[in-house]
Protein backbone atom coordinates (compact mmCIF):
# COMPACT_ATOMS: atom_id res chain seq x y z
CA UNK A 1 0.00 0.00 0.00
CA UNK A 2 3.00 2.53 1.11
CA UNK A 3 4.47 1.79 -2.52
CA UNK A 4 1.49 2.21 -4.67
CA UNK A 5 1.19 5.89 -2.18
CA UNK A 6 4.64 6.31 -3.34
CA UNK A 7 3.98 5.58 -6.96
CA UNK A 8 1.12 7.93 -6.74
CA UNK A 9 2.48 10.82 -5.59
CA UNK A 10 5.46 10.49 -8.10
CA UNK A 11 2.50 10.45 -10.95
CA UNK A 12 1.41 13.74 -9.51
CA UNK A 13 4.71 15.51 -9.48
CA UNK A 14 5.45 14.21 -13.27
CA UNK A 15 2.00 15.37 -14.90
CA UNK A 16 1.19 18.19 -12.56
CA UNK A 17 3.34 21.03 -13.50
CA UNK A 18 2.05 22.82 -10.21
CA UNK A 19 3.34 20.53 -7.97
CA UNK A 20 5.92 22.04 -5.95
CA UNK A 21 7.32 19.09 -3.94
CA UNK A 22 6.14 15.70 -2.66
CA UNK A 23 5.10 16.40 0.59
CA UNK A 24 2.34 18.99 -0.68
CA UNK A 25 0.90 16.60 -2.77
CA UNK A 26 0.88 14.08 -0.21
CA UNK A 27 -1.05 16.81 2.24
CA UNK A 28 -3.58 18.61 -0.48
CA UNK A 29 -3.89 16.37 -3.33
CA UNK A 30 -7.43 15.08 -3.54
CA UNK A 31 -6.95 12.65 -6.04
CA UNK A 32 -3.80 11.27 -4.23
CA UNK A 33 -5.94 11.24 -0.84
CA UNK A 34 -8.82 9.26 -3.11
CA UNK A 35 -6.62 6.47 -4.30
CA UNK A 36 -5.40 5.77 -0.82
CA UNK A 37 -8.55 5.63 0.85
CA UNK A 38 -9.64 3.12 -2.01
CA UNK A 39 -6.68 0.68 -1.23
CA UNK A 40 -7.75 0.76 1.85
CA UNK A 41 -11.91 -0.02 1.03
CA UNK A 42 -10.30 -2.30 -1.87
CA UNK A 43 -8.19 -4.61 0.57
CA UNK A 44 -11.33 -4.66 2.95
CA UNK A 45 -13.25 -5.85 -0.04
CA UNK A 46 -11.08 -8.77 -1.01
CA UNK A 47 -11.30 -10.16 2.47
CA UNK A 48 -14.80 -9.92 2.54
CA UNK A 49 -15.84 -6.94 4.50
CA UNK A 50 -17.71 -5.63 1.76
CA UNK A 51 -20.72 -3.42 3.85
CA UNK A 52 -17.48 -1.97 5.57
CA UNK A 53 -15.75 -0.90 2.46
CA UNK A 54 -18.59 0.60 1.02
CA UNK A 55 -18.66 2.31 3.77
CA UNK A 56 -14.86 3.48 3.58
CA UNK A 57 -15.44 4.22 -0.30
CA UNK A 58 -18.68 6.46 0.42
CA UNK A 59 -16.53 8.24 3.33
CA UNK A 60 -13.78 9.19 1.04
CA UNK A 61 -16.17 10.00 -1.41
CA UNK A 62 -17.64 12.82 1.06
CA UNK A 63 -13.83 13.82 1.37
CA UNK A 64 -12.47 13.85 -1.90
CA UNK A 65 -15.74 14.22 -4.49
CA UNK A 66 -14.50 11.51 -5.70
CA UNK A 67 -16.34 8.30 -6.01
CA UNK A 68 -14.21 4.77 -6.73
CA UNK A 69 -16.15 1.06 -6.18
CA UNK A 70 -13.92 -0.45 -3.88
CA UNK A 71 -13.96 -3.55 -6.12
CA UNK A 72 -12.11 -1.51 -8.93
CA UNK A 73 -8.41 -2.36 -9.80
CA UNK A 74 -5.89 0.33 -10.03
CA UNK A 75 -2.58 0.10 -10.00
CA UNK A 76 -0.10 2.31 -8.44
CA UNK A 77 1.16 5.54 -10.65
CA UNK A 78 -2.23 6.75 -11.73
CA UNK A 79 -2.50 10.56 -11.49
CA UNK A 80 -5.89 12.06 -11.01
CA UNK A 81 -6.02 15.71 -11.14
CA UNK A 82 -8.16 18.08 -9.69
CA UNK A 83 -11.36 15.08 -9.56
CA UNK A 84 -13.99 16.50 -8.74
CA UNK A 85 -16.77 14.61 -10.14
CA UNK A 86 -14.93 11.28 -10.92
CA UNK A 87 -16.50 8.03 -10.58
CA UNK A 88 -15.13 4.69 -11.33
CA UNK A 89 -16.86 1.72 -11.64
CA UNK A 90 -16.79 -1.82 -10.26
CA UNK A 91 -15.08 -4.00 -12.67
CA UNK A 92 -13.19 -0.83 -13.87
CA UNK A 93 -9.24 -1.61 -14.24
CA UNK A 94 -6.42 0.67 -14.51
CA UNK A 95 -2.81 0.22 -15.19
CA UNK A 96 0.06 2.22 -14.07
CA UNK A 97 0.76 5.97 -15.74
CA UNK A 98 -2.56 6.77 -16.47
CA UNK A 99 -4.12 10.43 -16.13
CA UNK A 100 -7.22 11.19 -15.32
CA UNK A 101 -9.16 14.48 -15.21
CA UNK A 102 -12.22 15.84 -13.28
CA UNK A 103 -15.66 14.82 -14.29
CA UNK A 104 -14.59 11.38 -15.91
CA UNK A 105 -16.93 8.66 -15.69
CA UNK A 106 -15.44 5.04 -16.69
CA UNK A 107 -18.90 2.95 -16.02
CA UNK A 108 -21.50 0.64 -17.87
CA UNK A 109 -24.04 0.81 -20.24
CA UNK A 110 -26.94 -0.97 -18.33
CA UNK A 111 -28.22 -3.73 -15.74
CA UNK A 112 -25.35 -6.37 -17.19
CA UNK A 113 -23.30 -8.67 -15.18
CA UNK A 114 -19.91 -9.72 -15.35
CA UNK A 115 -16.96 -7.19 -16.79
CA UNK A 116 -19.18 -3.87 -17.63
CA UNK A 117 -16.62 -1.46 -16.69
CA UNK A 118 -13.46 -0.91 -19.14
CA UNK A 119 -9.94 -1.40 -18.76
CA UNK A 120 -7.78 1.50 -19.37
CA UNK A 121 -4.17 0.45 -20.28
CA UNK A 122 -1.22 2.13 -19.24
CA UNK A 123 -0.21 5.58 -19.66
CA UNK A 124 -3.43 6.58 -20.89
CA UNK A 125 -5.15 9.61 -20.73
CA UNK A 126 -9.00 10.55 -20.08
CA UNK A 127 -9.70 13.99 -20.18
CA UNK A 128 -12.11 16.21 -17.94
CA UNK A 129 -15.76 15.46 -18.96
CA UNK A 130 -15.28 12.06 -21.23
CA UNK A 131 -17.37 9.33 -20.19
CA UNK A 132 -16.16 6.02 -21.28
CA UNK A 133 -18.76 3.38 -20.92
CA UNK A 134 -18.70 -0.14 -21.38
CA UNK A 135 -16.50 -3.54 -20.69
CA UNK A 136 -13.85 -3.15 -23.44
CA UNK A 137 -10.26 -1.75 -22.93
CA UNK A 138 -8.95 1.31 -24.29
CA UNK A 139 -5.44 0.87 -25.48
CA UNK A 140 -1.87 1.78 -24.22
CA UNK A 141 -1.06 5.65 -24.27
CA UNK A 142 -4.37 6.06 -25.87
CA UNK A 143 -6.05 9.99 -25.59
CA UNK A 144 -9.62 10.51 -24.78
CA UNK A 145 -10.86 14.25 -25.79
CA UNK A 146 -12.98 16.35 -23.17
CA UNK A 147 -16.56 15.45 -23.08
CA UNK A 148 -16.21 12.41 -25.20
CA UNK A 149 -18.24 9.64 -25.08
CA UNK A 150 -16.30 6.56 -25.93
CA UNK A 151 -18.86 3.50 -26.12
CA UNK A 152 -16.46 1.07 -27.95
CA UNK A 153 -12.48 -0.70 -27.82
CA UNK A 154 -10.10 2.12 -28.06
CA UNK A 155 -6.42 1.30 -30.35
CA UNK A 156 -3.45 1.63 -29.08
CA UNK A 157 -1.90 5.40 -29.09
CA UNK A 158 -4.94 6.30 -30.94
CA UNK A 159 -7.04 10.14 -30.19
CA UNK A 160 -10.73 9.63 -29.27
CA UNK A 161 -13.05 12.76 -29.61
CA UNK A 162 -16.70 13.88 -29.98
CA UNK A 163 -20.20 12.18 -29.21
CA UNK A 164 -20.22 9.33 -29.99
CA UNK A 165 -16.16 8.95 -29.28
CA UNK A 166 -14.66 8.38 -32.76
CA UNK A 167 -10.73 7.83 -33.90
CA UNK A 168 -9.25 11.06 -35.14
CA UNK A 169 -5.86 10.05 -34.90
CA UNK A 170 -3.37 7.25 -34.48
CA UNK A 171 -0.04 6.84 -33.91
CA UNK A 172 -0.17 10.91 -34.04
CA UNK A 173 -1.54 9.97 -37.40
CA UNK A 174 -4.85 11.28 -38.65
CA UNK A 175 -7.28 8.40 -39.40
CA UNK A 176 -9.63 8.67 -42.84
CA UNK A 177 -13.41 8.62 -42.68
CA UNK A 178 -13.56 5.97 -44.99
CA UNK A 179 -10.68 3.82 -42.37
CA UNK A 180 -13.55 5.25 -39.72
CA UNK A 181 -16.41 3.97 -41.50
CA UNK A 182 -14.99 0.33 -42.36
CA UNK A 183 -14.02 -0.48 -38.88
CA UNK A 184 -17.85 0.67 -37.98
CA UNK A 185 -20.22 -2.14 -36.87
CA UNK A 186 -22.91 0.24 -37.49
CA UNK A 187 -21.91 1.31 -40.95
CA UNK A 188 -21.59 -2.00 -41.97
CA UNK A 189 -25.01 -2.85 -40.75
CA UNK A 190 -25.86 0.02 -42.46
CA UNK A 191 -24.11 -1.94 -46.04
CA UNK A 192 -25.95 -5.14 -45.39
CA UNK A 193 -29.30 -3.55 -44.98
CA UNK A 194 -28.88 -0.91 -48.25
CA UNK A 195 -27.61 -4.69 -50.25
CA UNK A 196 -30.66 -5.95 -49.11
CA UNK A 197 -32.90 -2.93 -50.31
CA UNK A 198 -31.55 -3.33 -53.50
CA UNK A 199 -31.99 -6.67 -53.77
CA UNK A 200 -35.95 -6.52 -52.92
CA UNK A 201 -36.03 -3.53 -55.40
CA UNK A 202 -34.73 -6.28 -58.16
CA UNK A 203 -36.89 -8.85 -57.16
CA UNK A 204 -39.65 -6.24 -57.30
CA UNK A 205 -39.33 -5.00 -61.00
CA UNK A 206 -38.64 -8.74 -62.01
CA UNK A 207 -41.98 -9.32 -60.98
CA UNK A 208 -43.33 -6.32 -62.09
CA UNK A 209 -41.54 -7.72 -66.23
CA UNK A 210 -43.34 -10.83 -65.49
CA UNK A 211 -46.83 -8.89 -65.05
CA UNK A 212 -46.32 -7.40 -68.66
CA UNK A 213 -45.67 -10.65 -70.67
Amino acid sequence: MFKALRADIAAAKKNDPAARNKFEIWLTYSGVHALSWHRWANFLYRIHLKMLARITSQFAKRLTGIEIHPAAKIAGGVFIDHGAGVVIGETSEIEEGVVIYQGVTLGGTGKEKGKRHPTIKKNAVISAGAKVLGGFTVGEGAKIGAGAVVLKEVPPFATVVGVPGRVVKINGEKVSDLEQEKGDPLSEEICKLREKVFELEKEINNLKKDEKK
